[in-house]
């Protein structure tokens, strides 16, 4: 870290994993070391938010969600930043914006779960993020078909890469996008807090 940013060097390929983490789980790591494997990553990032602009209730505080995702966490190159609160942030297309101003010359992937991709069309301007990076989709169970179907899987429809050319994502520029299935880890944030193991 340099001044609270992660160090990445020009030709990087990374993936950026946002999300409030309220509280990080196994889905996160499985996601996050197979979207590493399938599209040719040298590291994926955690985007730690500090607060979620489409949910009405406040995640759990922000050093407690970032303590529970570095103890999670059992890879090198992944990663767990608070890049929003350094940049002081609260939309994904203004953070995205500051990332690639401060690294050039690395390749960044947006990573999202299926479950994302049904929803995109509701995020602040979700067209402009489309249009910023390749998006790497990660299966979800019960998901796939909303996925498919989304506005924005539509309207994206001809930039789509078949999961059979995913590890060539990062070099692909935007739009350009990769939705890939297999074996998936049915973990969620709110089945962890509907059982009372993850509490304010």
């Amino acid at each position: 870290m340099k001044n609270g940013l992660p160090l990445a060097t020009h030709g990087l390929r990374i993936g950026l994993l946002g999300g409030s983490f309220d509280p990080p789980h196994s889905g996160h790591l499985h996601i996050s070391k197979w979207a590493m494997k399938e599209f040719s990553l040298d590291r994926v990032w955690w985007l730690v938010s500090p607060g979620n602009p489409l949910k009405k209730d406040a995640p759990v505080d922000l050093d407690r969600r970032l303590s529970a995702c570095k103890e999670l966490v059992n890879h090198p190159n992944i990663i767990v930043t608070d890049l929003e609160r350094t940049f002081n942030t609260r939309y994904t297309a203004q953070t995205l914006t500051l990332l690639k101003s401060k690294y050039k010359g690395v390749r960044f992937v947006w990573l999202m779960g299926a479950d994302n991709l049904a929803t995109f069309h509701n995020w602040d301007r979700w067209q402009d993020i489309m249009h910023m990076l390749p998006v790497g989709v990660m299966a979800r169970p019960n998901q796939q078909l909303a996925a498919n179907c989304s506005p924005a899987a539509r309207m994206f429809r001809e930039s789509r890469l078949s999961s059979q050319s995913s590890t060539a994502l990062p070099f692909k520029d935007a739009p350009s996008w990769s939705l890939l299935t297999g074996p998936m880890d049915d973990s969620s944030s709110s089945k962890i807090r509907e059982k009372g193991k993850w509490s304010k």
